[in-house]
């Protein structure tokens, strides 16, 4: 099977605190050995109606502001910050990458140069971001498809096509809710999505928000090779994305299982392996009694 990619999202969980976000990254690549920690970048003014920015957060308890503007303000780091994030990434051997959720953060995220940048479900009908990063960025470009369509789906990826970098392209399976039930999960996407795109992109990925790991192995055995989950110290903090995220212990059982599960999906090199002729000679009728 394909080499897989774990990435632990960190998004916001870091709380607008830079110490925090650097103990969440030394967490995933030391102790859960994780390929790639991912954040997100917002330009709120840009991104949000003066109506948006200023009504209050829908749920008081996880704001950090008085309005939702200001608690995505408090939660936003600039690009000298994210800068500092990358550093740290690379000096602990994992991957830096960001989700951007509009043209300005497309733009500052580009200009660190990061191996991968995210488009979040939310954001992968945005053409004039997306037809930036097409042209002055040389990386990978992985897209969610949450909340989307399928004829949203095949605009995007015809898009990506016509600018002749499809082959940049990762999309995710993904059910947009915080967390998602079992049921919908919704597994059998990861197979919808490989039968109309696997040929056309570079890989499909599952992205999930559901509680537990169990799905992300079936989401495995059904052919996704990135795989995303988000990521907390402690799922009780202050925020909207904690109650969906893995605390340490649960990511580095997941990437423990992801690559272990991935390395046992294959066929038999041969019709009787190594490890088997011992048994076989010792154990298979026919065998050990041949010369009685």
């Amino acid at each position: 099977m394909d080499k897989i990619t774990v990435v632990a999202e960190v998004g916001c969980n870091h709380k607008g605190d830079m110490t925090i976000a650097k103990e969440l990254i030394a967490t995933a690549a030391i102790f859960c050995k994780v390929d790639a920690v991912k954040f997100q970048k917002r330009s709120n003014r840009e991104l949000l109606t003066p109506e948006q920015y200023n009504t209050p957060h829908p749920n008081p308890m996880n704001s950090y502001g008085a309005t939702y503007g200001e608690h995505r303000e408090f939660l936003e780091f600039d690009q000298d910050q994210h800068r500092q994030l990358k550093q740290w990434c690379d000096e602990l051997g994992v991957v830096y990458s960001c989700s951007v959720w509009d043209l300005t953060s497309a733009k500052e995220i580009a200009e660190l140069e990061p191996k991968f940048i995210k488009i979040p479900s939310a954001s992968n009908q945005h053409y004039e971001m997306l037809e930036y990063l097409c042209k002055h960025y040389d990386g990978e470009i992985h897209a969610s498809v949450g909340m989307t369509t399928h004829q949203e789906e095949q605009a995007l990826v015809r898009f990506f096509e016509k600018h002749g970098r499809a082959k940049d392209l990762v999309i995710y399976s993904c059910t947009s809710g915080y967390p998602v039930s079992f049921e919908d999960i919704c597994l059998l996407e990861v197979t919808r999505l490989k039968e109309q795109f696997e040929q056309r992109v570079k890989a499909i990925g599952f992205s999930g928000h559901h509680l537990g790991i169990a799905a992300d192995i079936g989401a495995l055995t059904l052919g996704a090779t990135y795989f995303e989950r988000h990521f907390t110290l402690d799922r009780t903090w202050k925020g909207t994305d904690h109650a969906a995220s893995l605390e340490p212990d649960g990511m580095r059982r997941l990437t423990r299982d992801l690559r272990n599960v991935s390395k046992s999906l294959r066929y038999k090199s041969a019709e009787l392996l190594n490890v088997e002729l011992p048994q076989r000679k010792k154990l298979k009728w026919g065998e050990y009694n041949k010369n009685d």
